[in-house]
């Protein structure tokens, strides 16, 4: 059986939340819409989140309807948020995994979570590939895109962050492309919000 391809799903990233304000303090929610390129069909799940020192999570709720049986559940829980800070300021948010496979916990820290069945989880869990590890269309403007899957195999490579007051070769690694992701983020969210606009 050939494995889904990520791009094919709907999902949820950290990049988008943080650019409409989800995770500053307090608590917002709202609506993410998808739509369909082939059918023109829109697709929705209601979300909010909850941001103070002591608990940190996202909640989802929508309705999912099996693709066989047709038959609708409703669906909602929480997805925890952790952060690190940034090494030119600020926090960088990540989900943390909460699928179970074959009974294991995931866990992992991830930047998006996609939607391969009933619930949202990373591409680890859903077994997901990808045409390219980059970004096409509007983020070719931006230039070579670094995509979360490449920022997460470089933070698995940071054993630790200093060493003998220095820092380390692979955080330095990691920080470099870390904050190239976050401003080409911005810029294909704001050519995005151009192109809706103009729509």
């Amino acid at each position: 059986m050939s494995k889904i391809e990520a791009d094919s799903l709907h999902k949820v990233q950290t990049w988008f939340l943080r650019k409409h304000g989800y995770f500053k303090s307090g608590y917002r929610s709202g609506t993410i819409t998808w739509t369909s390129n082939w059918s023109g069909n829109k697709s929705s799940i209601s979300i909010a989140s909850d941001i103070y020192d002591d608990d940190q999570h996202i909640r989802l709720w929508y309705t999912h309807t099996d693709r066989f049986t047709e038959e609708k559940e409703s669906l909602d829980y929480k997805i925890t948020l952790t952060s690190t800070p940034c090494y030119f300021g600020g926090y960088r948010y990540w989900f943390i995994c909460p699928w179970y496979r074959n009974g294991v916990y995931c866990g992992r820290r991830v930047g998006i979570l996609y939607l391969g069945g009933k619930y949202f989880a990373c591409r680890h869990c859903y077994e997901l590939t990808y045409n390219s590890r980059n970004l096409g269309g509007i983020s070719k403007a931006a230039g070579q895109v670094i995509s979360e899957p490449e920022l997460e195999d470089l933070w698995k490579k940071v054993k630790r962050k200093f060493y003998a007051g220095k820092i380390t070769r692979n955080f330095r690694v990691f920080l470099k492309k870390e904050r190239k992701s976050i401003l080409q983020m911005k810029f294909m969210a704001d050519a995005l919000d151009r192109v809706y606009k103009k729509s």
